[in-house]
């Protein structure tokens, strides 16, 4: 059993400031959105605020849990983090919105490649805030190999949500809705890989591109702290 440990004021300060950045961050994106709706009289980009609100329910998850890290126990953290997947997708899945620039031209395409590259940031940031602080929890309750296990698993994971989501129309509620249909489809492509080579193609490149970019982030934050 893991032991209770106290949250340091250092760890709060740094979670409130991650807080306040992701906040302008999105505060930005969304302004970019309203002022491209008053521009344009079109809604054609409303989509992206449920795709930035998708990405924000595995932070929160990952945030409460961060908070109330002293009485987490493995009984609750494994069934909260199997929740935590299946939602963890919809945050790296932003990036692939980046398809929609030229769909519709009422905007300058700057202005729409600054406006899709925005939202993807945020949800980038979002995921990679929440894995960070979820492989913070499973380092804590059973040691460093089971944490870089969990991120490099997550990561997977999520890469092969992405190709579900943008190539066959899943989400994340359809683990419930549709269970069935979903398996009969992830086993085709297990079954069958020479058959599908773009869901192959699409999740490992993505895999590789997306735990670079943790790996990336993470050593950022630890070559700026100060020596000492």
């Amino acid at each position: 059993m893991p032991a209770s440990f106290p949250l340091s004021f250092d760890y709060m300060r740094q979670r409130l400031n991650l807080l306040l950045l992701l906040g302008a961050s999105m505060a930005l994106s969304v302004a970019l959105l309203a002022f491209r709706v008053y521009l344009t009289h079109q809604v054609t980009y409303s989509f992206l605020l449920w795709n930035l609100f998708l990405a924000l329910v595995p932070f929160g998850m990952s945030t409460m849990l961060g908070l109330a890290a002293g009485r987490v126990r493995p009984r609750v953290l494994l069934p909260v983090a199997a929740v935590w997947l299946v939602f963890f997708p919809n945050a790296p899945y932003i990036l692939t919105d980046l398809f929609h620039l030229y769909s519709w031209p009422d905007a300058p395409v700057w202005f729409d490649l600054t406006l899709l590259l925005s939202f993807a940031w945020n949800g980038l940031m979002l995921g990679f805030c929440s894995l960070q602080e979820m492989q913070r929890l499973f380092t804590r309750a059973f040691g460093v190999a089971w944490g870089w296990a969990f991120a490099v698993g997550a990561l997977l994971l999520g890469s092969l949500g992405i190709y579900l989501g943008r190539f066959l129309r899943y989400n994340s509620w359809n683990v419930v809705s549709s269970p069935l249909a979903l398996a009969q489809d992830l086993a085709d492509r297990f079954l069958h890989p020479l058959t599908y080579p773009r869901a192959y193609g699409v999740t490992l490149l993505f895999t590789a591109f997306l735990l670079l970019g943790y790996l990336t982030v993470r050593q950022l934050g630890h070559s700026t702290r100060e020596p000492g």
